[in-house]
């Protein structure tokens, strides 16, 4: 299994990241979710503005007991956050293209991998 993130909506990311000068996090916790190392700040809760939810995994739309449930089953109980360079080639390729992004998960690995966008997605 795998989760998708919507190239639309990481590409925001990705480029705050790299005009920010800093890595871009993928995180779980309440869902899960790209964003840059540094980012802009709403000013009504000081939440991240730019955050790049997987399909599925936000709980802003999700409903809770589905979000969790395949954020657990697909990477674990535990929340973590991991560092990436937004200058790595599957990102320099998410950047300049339409493409999605899928990651998947053992025990030991994260992978990322470009995907088509699913129709209609564009």
């Amino acid at each position: 299994m795998s989760l998708r993130f919507k190239g639309a909506d990481l590409r925001p990311v990705l480029a705050e990241a790299i005009s920010n000068r800093c890595r871009v996090v993928l995180a779980k916790d309440h869902g899960v979710y790209f964003l840059a190392e540094r980012g802009e700040r709403r000013p009504e809760d000081g939440r991240q503005k730019l955050l790049a939810y997987a399909v599925g995994c936000n709980p802003d739309i999700d409903p809770f007991d589905d979000w969790w449930e395949r954020s657990c089953a697909e990477l674990g109980g535990n929340d973590f956050g991991e560092h990436f360079s937004p200058q790595t080639k599957v990102f320099a390729h998410i950047l300049a293209s339409e493409d999605d992004l899928e990651l998947s998960a053992t025990a030991t690995h994260l992978g990322l991998k470009p995907i088509p966008p699913l129709s209609g997605d564009r």
